[in-house]
């Protein structure tokens, strides 16, 4: 069992609020010549409208034997079809190499250590085929944010639960009222680009938004675009 398992029951109320990436990850997956990956696939809330765009199935991973039950339901009710496998992402393997790789919803900050991250990136790249993009988002940590909400029982969308922040150790912990918990690890810009160095892939945008808003000061999310070398 995953442990992210219980969050699967709920996840389409908990990530209800989040509905810009849909469209933003669908416009990369058109202009993708050729295979299509989605990491921490979940339950396919991103994976099925790609696939529907498309109209042809894309690759979805992910650690989870719950949420992928619930990505195969979410494929069937849509009429389209997701090739859905469960696997760790840091041992990444494809029978042929992608055009794009995306990972939505800041699951890249699920991989407790700087390694996993890097086990990630080189992973990416030796499954991209070259000119083939890496495209992720994740949030930009805010002290300010932290310390209003550290603590503090909130609801979201129904849902109860706790977020405490442990910047020791760059992570958050998310507690549901019914016990079931998971950490995020947050990353600096200059820890990213030290990804995509040590990877060999190169930067071809990082935005603040959805919207391809500059990345500057006030930014509250890390969009990334990376490409591996033609």
């Amino acid at each position: 069992m995953s442990a992210y398992d219980p969050f699967a029951a709920v996840y389409d109320d908990w990530s209800a609020h989040m509905t810009d990436d849909v469209a933003w990850y669908v416009e990369l997956a058109r202009e993708a010549d050729g295979p299509v990956v989605e990491l921490a696939v979940g339950n396919g809330r991103v994976a099925v409208p790609v696939a529907r765009a498309l109209n042809r199935p894309i690759l979805g991973i992910d650690g989870s034997p719950a949420m992928l039950e619930g990505a195969r339901r979410r494929a069937d009710e849509a009429g389209v079809e997701l090739e859905l496998r469960l696997g760790d992402m840091r041992e990444l393997e494809l029978d042929e190499p992608a055009a794009l790789v995306y990972c939505p919803f800041r699951s890249l900050l699920h991989l407790p250590t700087w390694n996993d991250k890097r086990r990630v990136f080189e992973r990416v790249r030796a499954s991209l085929r070259p000119g083939g993009r890496f495209a992720w988002n994740a949030f930009v940590f805010d002290p300010h944010v932290a310390a209003r909400v550290d603590g503090v029982h909130q609801v979201q969308n129904g849902i109860g639960h706790v977020v405490t922040h442990h910047p020791h150790d760059n992570r958050l912990d998310i507690a549901l009222d019914d016990g079931a918990s998971v950490s995020l690890w947050w990353a600096t810009r200059p820890e990213w680009q030290g990804l995509l160095d040590v990877a060999g892939l190169e930067v071809e945008a990082l935005y603040g938004g959805f919207a391809r808003e500059p990345f500057g000061e006030g930014s509250k999310e890390f969009v990334w675009i990376a490409r591996r070398p033609s």
